[in-house]
């Protein structure tokens, strides 16, 4: 095990990011069952406020962020004690602030609301793309390429070019996870980009307009894969973040 662990995540200089990933992961979680006991009334914990406002746990979180990332940048070895520390205030700090994303994007307090489940989708798919990174893949897939192939920077700018093409179709199609993914992973991008489009994507506004039969097959076909998903999802998100009110009240 030890063996392993040097080959494949100290030698390869990935320490900082599995410190960083186990970090945002810990304060995610943690910060989760914290405003969870807050809101059922139990435990020690309560609300932070200063002069009757409410202090978000995002605003520790930016200045972590903050700190953490300069200071990584600030840091000559990538490798060593320092570039950990960073690593784990940077993980510390992204935690706090991706917890409260929806807040961020609705510039509104809606943790405990149905559009406060975007919080929890963008964290566990940040935690997908991270997994993805330890594992070897490498941004736009280019780490499958040979050493010789490598030095042929026609065949590398050329593999680059097609998957980022295909990135983005997928993500005209409304497919932004896939496009996400794609990033990493080329077959997804792949895949994405050649199946039908989402209903009101761009792609379905432009290229379907004319075509009833495509509207109609995409439609159906996102109606399935929504009902066939829609609820096991929402269980792992109340599962990881808690069930959100029935009505958008403010936080206790």
């Amino acid at each position: 095990m030890g063996h392993w662990f040097y080959r494949n995540i100290v030698e390869p200089g990935k320490l900082p990011l599995l410190l960083a990933l186990a970090s945002f992961v810990l304060t995610f979680l943690i910060t989760r069952t914290i405003t969870r006991m807050i809101r059922a009334g139990k435990g020690p914990f309560r609300n932070v406020s200063s002069g009757g406002l409410h202090i978000h746990h995002v605003v520790p979180g930016v200045v972590l962020t903050v700190v953490g990332g300069f200071g990584a940048v600030a840091t000559s070895q990538h490798s060593g004690i320092g570039a950990s520390v960073c690593a784990v205030i940077f993980g510390i700090g992204a935690g706090l602030l991706l917890d409260e994303f929806a807040l961020i994007l609705h510039l509104d307090d809606v943790y405990w609301s149905e559009a406060g489940r975007k919080s929890v989708e963008v964290v566990v798919l940040t935690v997908a793309l991270l997994l993805l990174m330890l594992g070897g893949f490498a941004p736009l897939g280019v780490n499958d390429l040979t050493a010789d192939e490598r030095e042929d920077r026609r065949l590398f700018l050329l593999t680059l070019g097609l998957n980022f093409c295909f990135v983005l179709v997928a993500l005209f199609k409304g497919k932004l996870r896939m496009a996400i993914f794609g990033t990493l992973v080329p077959m997804v991008a792949l895949f994405g980009a050649i199946r039908l489009a989402r209903p009101g994507s761009p792609w379905s506004r432009r290229f379907y307009r004319r075509r009833p039969k495509a509207r109609a097959r995409s439609r159906l076909r996102s109606y399935r894969h929504d009902r066939r998903w829609d609820r096991p999802r929402r269980k792992l998100q109340d599962l990881i973040g808690g069930r959100p009110d029935r009505r958008s009240a403010p936080r206790p």
